[in-house]
């Protein structure tokens, strides 16, 4: 039996990256936030989780990566990308005139921001833990809707009052697989890595880029972000293409060793198909 953590409960689309691995054997592990998905395989609870790292519309998941970063030793084992497809729903019976709130993740709140504005002008926005949860409390709660998906509106009993209420046609978010170790090299991978400056100083990136460059590695991917110990202090976050057996990728890292305080490697996994 193989235990999968992900953001629960059933219903949200963590779930159904969950289902899209099609693992046999599985058993889901309902977890209320990012951070318990990446305690519970942490401390060996489950031993797999699932978690959205990036949105085509809202860009990277701080959870995830301050998961993957900062409070946990875990690494990427797969992605897998899923189109993303948001329904307002409320209570059956619910008319769009008598809804005076919107419960909704932050995630979902964002990527449907405009319509929102749009539709339901003035009404305000509460955030909920997850998507699915939102959808609960919409359906026990009169006069207030959320933004969830149809199966979660179907699973709990909501009515549909619009489907397809993103703002950007072809919204996609890309989720990842972590656990313990980093997987075989297939032909087809992408690296994810953490590097941390010793200094900050002129021309630092530059000097990251260039072994980049050196080495004709595609970078997929790349953030700042703040190292948590001072105002103005930085990290970056890179994906990058190849696997980290790859001569020309081990190179590049072997080098940027050398220059900064810190290479981490986040995971070298194979690329969403």
């Amino acid at each position: 039996m193989t235990k999968v953590a992900f953001l629960g409960p059933a219903g949200t689309f963590s779930e159904e990256a969950l289902l899209a691995l099609d693992l046999p054997d599985l058993e889901p592990i309902s977890c209320t936030t990012i951070s318990e998905v990446f305690e519970a395989v942490d401390r060996g609870r489950a031993d797999m989780g699932v978690a959205p790292i990036e949105n085509s519309i809202e860009g990277s998941v701080p959870a995830t990566l301050d998961g993957l970063v900062f409070d946990t030793q875990l690494e990427i084992q797969d992605e897998l990308v899923l189109d993303i497809h948001f329904s307002l729903v409320a209570a059956p019976g619910t008319t769009m005139a008598e809804v005076t709130s919107v419960v909704a993740h932050p995630q979902a709140s964002g990527q449907c921001r405009r319509w929102l504005e749009r539709n339901l002008p003035g009404r305000p926005i509460v955030a909920a833990n997850s998507n699915a949860e939102a959808v609960q409390t919409a359906v026990a709660t009169p006069g207030v809707a959320s933004l969830g998906t149809p199966h979660a509106a179907e699973l709990y009993g909501a009515q549909v009052l619009h489907a397809n209420v993103e703002d950007y046609a072809g919204n996609q978010t890309r989720f990842v697989v972590v656990g313990r170790g980093i997987r075989e090299r297939t032909g087809h991978d992408k690296t994810s890595l953490a590097l941390f400056m010793k200094k900050d100083k002129p021309g630092a990136l530059l000097m990251i880029l260039s072994e980049f460059a050196y080495g004709e590695i595609n970078l997929t991917k790349i953030q700042s972000r703040p190292t948590k110990r001072q105002l103005g202090d930085y990290m970056f976050f890179i994906d990058c293409e190849g696997h980290i057996e790859d001569p020309h990728v081990r190179l590049a890292l072997d080098c940027l060793r050398l220059k900064l305080r810190e290479v981490k490697i986040l995971g070298s996994y194979p690329k969403a198909k």
